[in-house]
């Protein structure tokens, strides 16, 4: 009697936990953060070693991971999983949840997935990410703790948590995008507003000199540039956001990229006479990264610092081991951040007092940002107005390098 008891407090504990949980859930918009609680609540209901989050991709017809705990994340996000032959795969096609007690005696275990982690599955629980009667993915939690088998309970409770979690999922989704192009609008209205106003003038000003119509055509193929430019950032960063944008990992040697995008952009640097100085160590391993992806960190940062630098200043690009990653900071002797802008410098569309006439998008460093994280990584600034700002990028090395 008192085995029954405990169970029914047990269950109760569990279901006003997922009640507070869902409400949590509701209030968190933002998409990645929003993942990552979602695998720790279902690992700490289940009581198992590790959870994760796959999500269907309509156009490739892949599942992909979104977010782990209790696995390496970096190694983890980002890879695809065929819907046939895996045990998620199954679970979206099927519609319903899946306890495999030993995964190696099922078909259907993707052993992929545990050759790049490094981590040993032993059982599995999954569960569809259910929004009205469509799929968008599936919740897993892996190796009940104390090689116990899964139960009807831990069923029940992580279906339950799942449609919660499925709710947030397509809300954080849908405000990201409503967010997004609400402010999309707002900065396309400058260079619009411009581009139509210098044609109009040429259109009805037929007395015009060749000079003034010239400067005006200048004007105008600008803010043309900018336009196409600011689109192009805009859909990068809501696909990146949105975690649509797959990174294509493989082991990547950051002295041979660093190179190549400082090659990239010195002739920017010369015409300004600013020198580049590279420190990079012989030994430094290489990394499981996205090659274009991190190409384009690295433009944006050294694009910024010869940007935002003074004439015949110095740009340093140093690459450094700690702490089992790799730091890659990019220093300029530009004209700085101001402190209370410093908070603001990696928000979508920001521009500081040093950039109101600046040509740009606004969106580099945001988009600098989400591809560092989809790495596993991290991207800091430190700086002082008057003597330059220091960018530092962390990178995760992969296990056992």
């Amino acid at each position: 009697m008192s085995e029954k008891v405990e169970k029914l407090k047990e269950r109760i504990r569990q279901l006003e936990r997922i009640l507070e949980i869902s409400r949590d859930l509701s209030s968190t918009l933002n998409f990645h953060p929003l993942l990552i609680k979602i695998t720790r609540v279902a690992a700490e209901l289940t009581n198992t070693e590790a959870s994760s989050i796959l999500l269907l991709d309509k156009s490739t017809g892949q599942l992909y991971f979104e977010a782990a705990t209790g696995v390496t994340e970096s190694a983890l996000v980002g890879i695809p999983v065929p819907l046939e032959g895996s045990i998620a795969g199954w679970i979206v096609k099927e519609g319903k949840p899946l306890i495999i007690d030993d995964v190696d005696k099922d078909p259907r275990f993707y052993r992929h997935v545990d050759t790049l982690t490094s981590f040993r599955t032993r059982s599995i629980l999954g569960v569809p990410l259910k929004v009205k009667d469509e799929v968008i993915g599936a919740l897993e939690v892996l190796n009940k703790k104390g090689s116990q088998p899964f139960t009807e309970e831990d069923v029940e409770v992580l279906t339950t948590l799942a449609a919660q979690a499925a709710i947030a999922i397509e809300n954080a989704r849908l405000f990201q995008q409503s967010d997004l192009v609400a402010i999309l609008a707002h900065e396309l209205r400058t260079p619009l507003t411009s581009i139509i106003g210098y044609t109009r003038l040429l259109l009805t000003q037929a007395d015009l000199n060749p000079a003034l119509r010239r400067s005006f055509l200048e004007t105008i193929s600008h803010e043309a540039s900018r336009l196409n430019s600011l689109i192009n950032d805009f859909l990068d960063l809501i696909r990146l956001e949105s975690g649509r944008v797959r990174l294509s990992k493989k082991l990547v040697h950051l002295r041979h990229l660093i190179e190549e995008a400082v090659a990239t952009v010195r002739p920017q640097a010369e015409a300004r006479r600013i020198k580049i100085k590279i420190q990079i160590p012989r030994n430094l391993p290489p990394i499981m990264a996205d090659e274009r992806r991190l190409m384009q960190v690295l433009l944006n940062l050294l694009s910024n610092a010869i940007k935002y630098n003074k004439d015949e200043g110095l740009v340093e690009v140093k690459a450094t081991l700690k702490d089992r990653a790799v730091e890659v900071s990019v220093r300029d002797t530009g004209i700085g951040i101001e402190p209370e802008e410093l908070p603001h410098i990696f928000e979508k569309f920001y521009r500081g007092s040093s950039e109101q006439n600046a040509f740009g998008t606004g969106l580099g460093l945001a988009i600098a940002k989400q591809i560092t994280e989809a790495h596993g990584g991290t991207i800091t600034v430190e700086s002082t107005p008057g003597q330059g700002s220091t960018f530092t990028v962390t990178l995760p090395l992969q296990s056992g390098m």
